[in-house]
């Protein structure tokens, strides 16, 4: 592939985030591996539940990520330094404020939360002190999603891996310091992701200075200070949080409805919902590579270039989608034993391994499309394909509910394929009427 080749650029952007990806999972194994080798199963329980929780939390604001990316790399297409600038002001502020306004409301957040969660009187107890410290890092994880959007807007991929490899192993270090070392349990977990998170934002912020030097232009006092400044910022946002709401909403429906099937049907769920997560590891890469190339595209109305990384991103996402629905064929059983030794379990997840095998090829195309829509701020399309998925998704699961866990899946097909299909309708709309007139059709 030559330099220029659009396939280049997206495996450039791509593989920091994939590999970075993989380091998640690694931080759960160690969390999991140091509290559950203490003498009482409750600080497990109880570093799980407040574990969940915050997953859900912060994923809630993943918005500062994603919006800032879209933005920044529109800026940088349109070769504007100084709005490159007032976005990472703009998102750090914003950060900033919902993070402080979490510790505020922590009280409440965390008992609605862990009521939410139903664990045991025990394990929610230990949570809630996990919770208490936890949310103290919130300014900090926040602030990280917007750096990490600005400098993906700028192509700079490669401090994704950095700040998180950073975070998870430190987060490791303190880990098996504070409760192997020092004696401490789930609480010594939570002081080391905090401590973790702040270190990471440090970092990043030591990344910034040094960025912030190769740029032109400067912050602007109206621009970062002004509350009316913020209106684009908080209307790509606003529809991002919407849609990740959403997102919640039908995963946490399923899980719920998987576990009034019974344990065994709610644990071959949670196995093979980590094929999703495996899948969705060189899937995200290739999407948010499109944000970055496809959003300076947008910038510098190069409709070509958009075209081009489309397809590239499109070819790429869909070699991934197909090599992980072969695994799943061919060594699905293989990886549900890895991840299980009950034969019950066991015999359920083969039951629905089929589902996995056909989930990638459709799933493949919401990613993508996300990944573009992001990079052409296009974010009411993404929150009106959530609508979408769930109008299908709910009478599905109602009608099929003979079915059993069968119907459950069924449905979450259909939501994933309405959701695909309806972004797929927006981007050929949006691709015969705003950029057929700039650019051929074999470009576009």
């Amino acid at each position: 592939m030559s330099p220029s080749s659009p396939y280049r650029r997206i495996w450039l952007l791509a593989w920091p985030i994939i590999l970075s990806n993989i380091t998640v999972p690694l931080l759960g194994l160690v969390d999991t591996a140091v509290v559950g080798h203490l003498p009482d199963s409750r600080y497990l329980a109880g570093v799980t539940l407040g574990a969940t929780l915050f997953s859900f939390l912060y994923w809630g604001f993943g918005f500062l990520r994603m919006g800032t990316t879209g933005l920044t790399s529109q800026a940088v297409g349109r070769e504007n330094d100084t709005a490159v600038r007032n976005l990472l002001g703009q998102s750090l502020l914003m950060a900033t404020v919902i993070g402080v306004s979490l510790i505020l409301l922590s009280r409440p957040l965390i008992t609605f939360g862990l009521w939410l969660l139903d664990g045991s009187e025990v394990a929610t107890e230990l949570a809630a002190e996990y919770a208490q410290i936890r949310i103290l890092s919130a300014p900090a994880v926040l602030a990280n999603y917007a750096i990490l959007g600005w400098f993906l807007g700028q192509q700079n991929s490669r401090v994704t891996l950095a700040i998180l490899v950073l975070t998870n192993s430190v987060n490791i270090v303190l880990d098996l310091a504070f409760v192997i070392g020092l004696g401490m349990t789930s609480d010594g977990v939570a002081w080391a992701s905090m401590i973790a998170d702040y270190t990471a934002l440090a970092f990043g912020l030591w990344l910034v200075a040094r960025q912030l030097h190769l740029l032109q232009g400067r912050f602007l006092r109206e621009r970062i200070l002004r509350l009316a400044a913020y209106g684009e910022l908080w209307q790509v946002n606003a529809h991002l949080f919407v849609r990740t709401l959403g997102l919640l909403f039908a995963t946490a429906f399923f899980t719920a409805q998987g576990a009034s099937l019974g344990d065994n049907v709610l644990a071959a769920n949670a196995v093979l919902l980590q094929f999703i997560m495996l899948t969705s590891y060189g899937l995200d890469g290739f999407a948010h590579a499109a944000e970055a190339v496809t959003g300076r595209a947008v910038g510098g109305r190069r409709w070509d270039e958009f075209g081009q990384a489309v397809r590239a991103a499109a070819r790429l996402s869909l070699l991934t989608a197909g090599g992980a629905a072969l695994v799943f064929a061919l060594g699905g059983n293989l990886l549900i034993a890895l991840l299980t030794n009950l034969p019950e379990v066991r015999a359920a997840a083969a039951d629905y391994l089929p589902w996995m095998v056909a989930m990638p090829l459709i799933a493949v195309w919401s990613y993508l499309l996300d990944g573009v829509f992001i990079g052409a701020t296009a974010t009411r399309e993404m929150r009106n394909s959530i609508f979408a998925g769930l109008a299908i998704y709910l009478p599905v699961w109602w009608l099929t509910q003979p079915l059993a866990n069968h119907g459950l899946w069924l449905a979450f097909f259909a939501f994933t394929m309405v959701r695909s299909a309806t972004l797929a309708g927006y981007y050929l709309r949006y691709r015969r009427t705003r950029w057929m007139a700039t650019c051929g059709v074999d470009q576009c």
